[in-house]
């Protein structure tokens, strides 16, 4: 028996949930989210004014302590009006993203998983939509739909999709090259439990971190159909609307369009944050 004993033990990896705790800017974005997605469900506990009461006694007065945001040309309270705008523009982000993303998951891991002709079609698909500017193409179907948000999630998830399956397509093909792919289809299982049991959940991940960015880019979007008037049609609150409204007073009024300005940066900023959390976390570690 000898006098010492000696023992090694390799060090713990750490958690997912400890690496989220140590990484300042997706904690960030998680804060700033939380905090629009608590504005969006509650804005009527935080605005202190209706957000379409008008008091022509109080037209673009500036930022005061009675107006944080100061006052729009009719008088309505623009600390009120940005508060309500959260809950169409978080809309917007979820809504607008939300239905490209299932159908563009669907489409790709059939379109992957089958190839041949389907994926010949789905190319031709691709290379007509991506042609084009995405912004335009949106824009076109909305002016032909008509303005409003209904018609704006229906042209963006008409574009978007193709997006999302191009890249579902390519996570399908890359994991079907693993060995529990084929050792799926030699156990006699369906194509569809292959598909949507095996390689469907090791293959969403780049899916999902896109899909943050995406939101980010819904809510810029939304907000320049709506400058646009293709989009949230006054007197609703939405950033765009809200920057339009302001931008021929900007010299004199200029808190009209650098509030909701400040407020599309920052919600996209969370996005965005999230997104590069998620990639980092997300990643196969070794």
């Amino acid at each position: 028996m000898s006098d010492t004993a000696v023992s090694s033990s390799a060090p713990s990896r750490p958690s997912r949930l400890q690496l989220a705790l140590g990484k300042p800017g997706f904690l960030i974005g998680c804060l700033i989210i939380a905090l629009s997605t608590l504005l969006a469900l509650m804005p009527n506990v935080f605005a202190p004014y209706d957000p379409n009461y008008i008091d022509y006694l109080a037209i673009r007065q500036p930022p005061s302590w009675a107006h944080p945001f100061g006052t729009d040309s009719l008088g309505r309270d623009s600390f009120s009006r940005v508060i309500h705008a959260y809950r169409v523009n978080m809309q917007m982000a979820i809504l607008a993203t939300v239905f490209a993303l299932v159908i563009g998951v669907v489409v790709g891991a059939l379109v992957g998983y089958y190839r041949g002709i389907a994926d010949m079609i789905f190319g031709r698909v691709v290379d007509a939509i991506i042609t084009f500017p995405f912004l335009v193409l949106v824009i076109a179907v909305v002016a032909v739909l008509g303005p409003g948000l209904i018609n704006m999630y229906i042209a963006i998830t008409m574009v978007g999709w193709v997006y999302y399956a191009r890249l579902m397509r390519a996570e399908i093909i890359a994991q079907m090259g693993n060995d529990y792919s084929d050792a799926g289809m030699v156990m006699g299982y369906s194509d569809r439990r292959i598909i949507f049991r095996h390689l469907l959940p090791n293959a969403i991940t780049p899916v999902l971190i896109y899909w943050m960015t995406d939101m980010a880019l819904a809510i810029l979007l939304g907000s320049s159909l709506g400058y646009l008037g293709l989009g949230a049609q006054p007197p609703q609150a939405e950033w765009g609307v809200l920057i339009a409204e302001g931008r021929n007073f900007i010299t004199t009024a200029w808190w009209l369009s650098l509030m909701p300005g400040i407020a599309i940066v920052l919600t996209g900023l969370g996005f965005s944050l999230i997104g590069d959390g998620l990639a980092d976390l997300l990643r196969p570690r070794g």
